[in-house]
This record gives structure tokens, sequence and C-alpha cells, in this order.
């Protein structure tokens, strides 16, 4: 039996095994979604493993991309000396470790993600402060709460029921806490992964998919972003418009692929294989003229009631 199965980053019509591994729920204001436990679990899995292998090449890629997002954010929520700090789907610090230097000793900053390689990172970048905590865990089921700061950078749209997650998250802040949940904004990073899709079928011979809507497509412009998070139990919400552009040099426009989810999309190809979708994929930039990239987030933050 086949049913959707959509987690907010674009992934679904996978399979199940049977109506025992898949239930109906609500999805807060993005509809009702068929959530298949067992695909779930294997695509998840899937995904964990791709950021596992892009780990290094995702924290070569930080200083192009991820940290001015962290520290963008971080800005926002404005962590103070001696605050307790929980910063979700972490990466490899991007907003993390500037948080910790917000907090200082007196502070504690927990930094999770599913990860492990990534938390390895984390882990060595962390050195010299101790405020800060790296550990492999799933956000969504974090259970320590009372927190000062709650910061989600670019990771609620992986939860496999992003209000419900978002909303886990806002219930870990302390009455009165501020938590921050940064996304893309509509049509960021979009025009990259089209020219690598259209590469990678080029060398397969398979039509790239096409990306599927999902409950990201919703909310991702300031005017719904702020009222979704509302739903979620913030108030006072501000939504900020990061604007952003990375420069497409060769180096970095391939560094975007093998640093970030994107290198889901060489999985299974072989060496000889993957160096035709990095010359096929270069080439339509350059042939498009694609000399920057969007990379616009949104940065909402509120205070749980």
């Amino acid at each position: 039996m086949s049913h959707r199965l959509d987690n907010g980053c674009g992934l679904r019509n996978k399979q199940c095994f049977g109506e025992a591994d898949c239930t109906d729920r609500p999805c807060g204001t993005d509809g009702v979604y068929t959530i298949c436990t067992a695909a779930y679990a294997s695509t998840m899995t899937d995904r964990v493993r791709a950021f596992d292998t892009a780990s290094n090449d995702f924290d070569r890629l930080g200083h192009h991309l991820w940290q001015p997002i962290g520290a963008a954010t971080v800005d926002r929520t404005a962590p103070s000396p001696g605050e307790r700090v929980l910063d979700a789907c972490c990466g490899t610090g991007a907003s993390a470790l500037p948080a910790a230097h917000r907090v200082g000793v007196t502070g504690r900053v927990d930094a999770i993600d599913l990860s492990a390689p990534m938390v390895r990172v984390l882990g060595q970048h962390a050195a010299g402060l101790p405020q800060l905590h790296p550990q492999v865990a799933d956000a969504t089921a974090w259970e320590s709460g009372d927190y000062d700061v709650v910061q989600a950078v670019l990771g609620v749209f992986f939860f496999p029921d992003m209000a419900a997650g978002t909303e886990h998250l806002v219930r870990r802040a302390r009455p009165g806490g501020r938590v921050g949940v940064t996304i893309w904004r509509k049509g960021a990073v979009e025009l990259a992964g089209q020219h690598l899709g259209a590469a990678v079928g080029a060398v397969t011979g398979k039509e790239a998919p096409k990306r599927p809507s999902g409950p990201i497509d919703g909310v991702n412009t300031a005017e719904t972003f702020r009222p979704w998070l509302e739903q979620r139990g913030l108030s006072g919400v501000g939504v900020t418009v990061h604007e952003m552009t990375l420069e497409m040099t060769p180096e970095v426009a391939w560094l975007l692929v093998t640093g970030s989810g994107f290198v889901s999309a060489l999985s299974g190809l072989d060496p000889a294989q993957i160096d035709a979708v990095r010359d096929g994929y270069l080439g339509s930039l350059a042939r498009d003229g694609v000399r920057s990239l969007d990379v616009t987030t949104l940065i909402g933050v509120g205070t749980r009631a």
C-alpha cells in the first residue's frame, strides 16, 4: 500500500508496510498528512546519512553560508550572559557557537542534531567553551525545558510534522522565553537544485523529479510565516527578512552540493558519474550566467505565551 509521506522538505510517495505502519494525523494549519512511520524512519535514515556524508564539506561551506545565517539568527534571539539556550538542528554550530559566546561560562547551550559526524565537528569547535554541550539527539523528542532561548536554524522543515515539531520546541522555552525559527524564503536556493537535478538526470538518463510541495511552501513568506508561528504558541512575533546572496564561484557552487542536503542527489553514483554531474552542473550554471544565488532567509522570533 502506498501512502503520502511529506516531512516539510519535499519527501513523499514512499512505500509503507500495511495499515499498521501508517497513521493520519493533523499537522496544525498545514492540513492532514499521512505519515508512514516505517517509510519515514527509512527516509530520515537516508537523510541523516546524507548529512553525515556532508559533515566536513558542510563545515567548510559554513563560512560562506551557514555562519552568516546563524549569526543573523542569534542577533535576533539575543542570548544574554548566564542564559540557557537550546539550539536545535545545530549542524556544526553556525548558531550554537555565537550563542555560546554570548551566554558565557555562566550560561549553557545545549546543541542537538541527529547527525553524529556533525556533532563531532561541533565538539571540536567547542574546545574552550565549557558552556557548550553538543549532543546527538532528536529535536522533536527532546524533553529538557525551561530554556531562556530556543532556536532552530534551517531545521524545522525536516521534521516529520513541521507544525507539531515546532510546537514541541516552543514548549521547551520557559513562559516568556524567546524562540527563534529560521527558514528559507520562497525561491531561495531553488535555482541550484534545478541545475543539479538536470545534471544528475543527464548523467543517469532519468528525468529529474520535480520538487513536490510541502508544509514549508505555505509559510515561506514574511506575511505567512508570522501567523504560522503565532499558531505554534508564540506571541509578539517579528519576522526579519535576512537578504543574502551566495557568490557562486565553481568551488563554492560545488561545495553547496557536497556540503548540504543536496549531496543526497549523488547517492548511488560512482566517482566517474559524480565527476560528470559536477561538470554538467557547473557548466550549466556558467552557460546561464549564474554567478550568485539567492539564499535569503526568514528569521521569526517571538516569546512563549
